[in-house]
């Protein structure tokens, strides 16, 4: 990774190239196997077209775009249903050569995929901005309300959920990536419980840095076969730079 993305960004995510990105590496930086792109709502611009730019700008290969807010609401606040905005996204992101590898439900960082009625629609809904965007991956946070080591009793409706829409991510050959509080170990087990090729481990740094844990005895436990993207992130204290507790040649 160039040090001057790190230098300009709050956060990034590492794309692993066998599923985000096909099997191609970066034309900026061909002599790695990964590529490093930004959130859009970490930059301010969540579903705005100038996040493109900006992305450019940081030197970023890609950006994750968000579904926008959800709340109580029906459905994400979502340009992307629009065929104007559809057109206008894509042909942006040509122009300033910025990846779209994945789409963000962060909505669910407040909401419960537990108990929401409607969460199957939400989902299809992510699945098929990412068909307009191109992207491989969708994000799925469990969020506060599903967090497994504070409401085990969730543990079986979020199973049967997660098997339900990693189903309909396998049909449209993506994969969907979830972040949960769980450690290393414990999330090898719940993968194993959902049993289904189209859910996979959205790994974020913050979690295990913030509760002790050995971040890269985690990698290696989950292995890059359970993880489709890195959250290259701590807290929103410091850049990647200047972290002291995040050590990016290790990682």
């Amino acid at each position: 990774m160039k040090n001057n993305c790190f230098a300009y960004t709050l956060c990034a995510l590492c794309f692993l190239e066998l599923f985000a990105f096909s099997t191609y590496a970066s034309s900026r930086q061909e002599d790695r196997s990964f590529k490093v792109a930004v959130c859009d709502w970490m930059i301010l611009k969540r579903q705005k077209i100038g996040s493109f730019e900006l992305a450019r700008e940081l030197n970023a290969d890609g950006l994750e775009m968000d579904m926008g807010g959800l709340g109580t609401r029906d459905s994400f606040d979502n340009k992307l249903r629009q065929p104007y905005f559809q057109q206008l996204f894509q042909e942006t992101a040509a122009m300033h050569c910025i990846e779209v590898p994945s789409v963000a439900m962060s909505g669910f960082y407040a909401q419960s995929f537990a108990e929401r009625p409607d969460y199957e629609a939400l989902v299809q809904d992510c699945l098929n901005t990412m068909k307009v965007m191109g992207a491989k991956v969708a994000f799925l946070p469990l969020g506060v309300q599903c967090d497994l080591n504070k409401h085990a009793e969730l543990r079986p409706v979020l199973i049967e959920r997660l098997r339900r829409v990693g189903e309909l991510a396998v049909h449209q050959g993506v994969v969907i990536g979830i972040e949960t509080s769980l450690d290393a170990r414990a999330e090898v087990k719940l993968l194993k419980e959902i049993n289904s090729r189209g859910i996979k481990i959205y790994y974020n740094f913050q979690n295990p840095l913030q509760n002790g844990r050995d971040l890269h005895k985690e990698l290696r436990t989950l292995g890059k076969d359970r993880i489709c993207q890195i959250h290259c992130t701590d807290t929103d204290e410091v850049t990647l730079p200047n972290n002291k507790r995040l050590d990016m040649q290790k990682v």
